[in-house]
């Protein structure tokens, strides 16, 4: 197979970054919603808070995962796949952190199977169907990626802003920003997304794991909220 161009792999990162691409992030404030319902976060506090969490939970945890994901995916190796995959799941320690992550996972295969096709795509799939495997968020995208030929530098950081964008996103509908402050801090974080990005690229996955115990509080008092607007 040719490889793709940078052009192709700039517009296959575009595609599955954007918000308008039904990965189920947007019914996800990635812990945000919690936060705001202990009246822990104002508008000054998001940008921190997001950083925060790039730089401490989802670059050591989900970039982490997505990297190792895609050289074995890329290799071929579906073994090592899966077990990245459970390590993943493993390491979310709250219900709604991990149904949020499988449910996205499952729509990523099955939008990205669609859209990209490809052997490595159906094998994934096929191994998330007959639960041999979780179907995380971060191992299913890697999976996409990967088929896609999109350097694992270039779908780490895709996935980081769209993680990103999910985050003031979920900010703006709770009302802790406006549209004009959202694109502010995604500006912002950027160096915090690059960073990340070459941190996680390198990192082993025996070092996968973040270390967020306030957050994990907040998921956890989050999934027993009467009122819920997001998933997680």
């Amino acid at each position: 197979m040719t490889a793709p161009t940078d052009v192709r792999q700039l517009l296959v990162s575009l595609q599955l970054a954007d918000s308008a691409f039904p990965s189920g992030f947007y019914t996800m404030s990635h812990g945000l919603e919690g936060f705001s319902q202990a009246r822990w976060v104002t508008r000054p506090d998001v940008e921190g808070l997001l950083a925060d969490l790039l730089r401490h939970s989802v670059g050591p945890g989900d970039a982490t995962a997505l990297a190792r994901a895609h050289d074995a995916a890329t290799a071929g190796d579906w073994p090592s796949v899966q077990e990245i995959d459970r390590r993943l799941f493993a390491s979310k320690l709250n219900t709604e952190m991990r149904k949020a992550s499988v449910r996205s996972g499952h729509q990523v295969c099955d939008l990205a199977l669609e859209v990209l096709g490809g052997e490595g795509l159906a094998e994934y799939v096929r191994l998330v169907k007959a639960r041999s495997t979780p179907g995380c968020q971060a191992v299913a995208s890697a999976v996409a990626f990967a088929a896609a030929g999109v350097s694992v530098e270039r779908a780490v950081t895709s996935d980081l802003f769209a993680f990103s964008a999910s985050f003031v996103g979920a900010a703006l509908r709770l009302r802790l920003t406006d549209h004009r402050h959202a694109q502010v801090v995604l500006n912002a974080v950027s160096s915090v997304i690059e960073d990340t990005a070459a941190s996680a690229v390198v990192r082993e996955i025996d070092d996968m794991g973040g270390c967020v115990p306030v957050a994990d509080i907040m998921s956890a008092r989050h999934e027993r909220a009467e009122a819920r607007l997001f998933a997680s």
